[in-house]
């Protein structure tokens, strides 16, 4: 049978101001063109689980994990003090480093459109569902096109809403609209679910997938039950259900324990590596994605002229002691121009089939933070032999020659949080720690030199009740849908 092209236009209301374009294309080989509705009237499977490769792939556009402007893995830790503002750098995304976010900011608008744009691409094949015959295709199909949907939702709603256990009105307070159906002419969408409505419709999304999904893929290309189970961890997390969040997160690491072995570890950032990895975002050198210049350009394997957009500050290099495999395996220090600085090099290079600087694959979700997610319910819900048992074991596959200890009261929740700035440094977790713990950011003053001197941020102070800790719904989007419901405080 003729392999078919599978052309999918998607005018989306939330990308309609933004996008250069409204028309996607998800391709497979082709001899020709055919109308969407018989490409998915169920004769061809391949068509539904081409529809889901779509949908996955969307997740490396701009404004989630593409390029500079906006990329997600840099913005929730330039906006805190993981990163310093390096002056040799080319700028980008210096707007949102100061706290101006506004409607048209892309840093901070990207994910918006680029999230709505993974759901229209999840919800396309669940809307020819019905024309698959009952089984486990379908229901393996249809479980990958909700977890997405369901990540995506999670993204947006923990970036442009309160979280749960930020505030004491954030269950009740604006949350986003969850799209179920695909209808990308729709221009009369509102914001008619409260916080709380949209954190259910992510969990029932995600319970359906963890029960019905069967791949379990060796690359960690898509979601698997124990990537599933470890989502759920993190979204139980921030809804503040700390039993379902050890719950989820012990049934998480039963399926895939190890955090990545000590001695191999690097490997996980220099090549495709997927030791502790639960679900990741493929790249190669034919798609060309540069996941990782939003933090620097120059670096190789083993050295380079880095010139980075921001820097590690001294006092959390400082943190990472000197029998601490994630000292190397996310930070260089060396000079640009004859002044040293301490680069992130977490999303620098891989060394497999000469893959171009920055040319990485996203590790949307590692078994380390589960670790982490499981550690802080265990020891909200008073359970601290778990919350030491789980911390001892990543710290075992991190520090060379480490004797497990025994922490109580606060010198525990200290270390939790540690942890869990060490391990998921530069990895789109700091800036939603801030926010869900309703903790004030507070940088340190410092420059970014690799001694603490040099310019400092203007911007030092962010309160927890600061109303830009919820980023602005693009301008675009209320432009077309004038009913769509701003932020407060823009």
């Amino acid at each position: 049978m003729k392999n078919k092209i599978l052309k999918i236009t998607i005018l989306s209301v939330f990308t309609l101001g933004i996008l250069s374009s409204c028309e996607r294309e998800l391709d497979q080989a082709s001899y020709s063109q055919i109308p969407l509705d018989e490409a998915m009237d169920g004769s061809s499977q391949a068509n539904f689980t081409q529809a889901i490769n779509g949908a996955y792939t969307a997740i490396k556009g701009t404004g989630y994990f593409s390029v500079d402007t906006g990329n997600q893995i840099i913005v929730p830790d330039l906006t805190t003090d993981n990163l310093i503002y390096n002056p040799q750098g080319r700028s980008s995304n210096f707007t949102a480093y100061n706290w101006s976010f506004s409607p048209n900011n892309g840093s901070v608008t990207g994910l918006f459109t680029q999230a709505y744009f993974v759901i229209s691409r999840a919800n396309m094949p669940l809307s020819y569902i019905n024309n698959l015959p009952v089984g486990a295709f379908r229901n393996n199909i249809e479980g990958h096109a909700r977890a997405v949907r369901a990540a995506a939702h999670f993204d947006l709603v923990r970036a442009y809403c309160k979280i749960p256990t930020q505030s004491a009105d954030a269950n009740t307070s604006l949350g986003i609209p969850y799209i179920t159906q695909f209808n990308p002419l729709d221009n009369s969408v509102t914001r008619n679910l409260t916080v709380a409505q949209v954190y259910d419709n992510i969990i029932n999304d995600l319970n359906f997938a963890v029960n019905n999904i069967t791949d379990t893929p060796a690359d960690k290309s898509k979601f698997s039950k124990a990537a599933i189970y470890g989502l759920l961890s993190r979204v139980y997390l921030y809804k503040g259900d700390y039993n379902n969040a050890v719950s989820a997160g012990n049934s998480s690491i039963a399926l895939s324990p190890s955090v990545g072995a000590i001695g191999t570890f690097t490997n996980i950032w220099a090549s495709n590596n997927v030791d502790g990895v639960l679900f990741k975002v493929l790249n190669s050198t034919q798609e060309n994605i540069t996941v990782g210049v939003a933090y620097q350009q120059g670096a190789t394997a083993t050295g380079g002229n880095i010139r980075s957009e921001y820097v590690v500050p001294k006092s959390l290099n400082d943190l990472y002691t000197a029998n601490d495999i994630r000292k190397t395996a996310y930070i260089r220090t060396s000079a640009y121009q004859g002044v040293q600085r301490n680069h992130v090099i977490k999303w620098a290079f891989n060394t497999g089939g000469a893959t171009p600087l920055n040319v990485v694959e996203v590790k949307y979700l590692r078994t380390a933070e589960v670790y982490l997610n499981v550690a802080e319910a265990a020891y909200k819900l008073g359970n601290e032999t778990l919350t030491n048992t789980v911390l001892n074991t990543l710290k075992t596959q991190r520090y060379s020659g480490y004797a497990p200890v025994t922490l109580t009261g606060t010198a525990l929740w200290n270390e939790i949080m540690l942890q869990r700035r060490l391990e998921l440094a530069f990895e789109n977790d700091r800036y939603y720690t801030f926010k869900r713990l309703g903790l004030t950011m507070q940088r340190t003053g410092e420059g970014p030199n690799i001694d603490g001197s040099g310019t400092a941020s203007v911007v030092q102070t962010i309160l927890p009740s600061d109303t830009r800790w919820q980023w602005p719904i693009p301008q675009s989007t209320i432009n077309v849908t004038p009913t769509f419901q701003q932020n407060p405080g823009y």
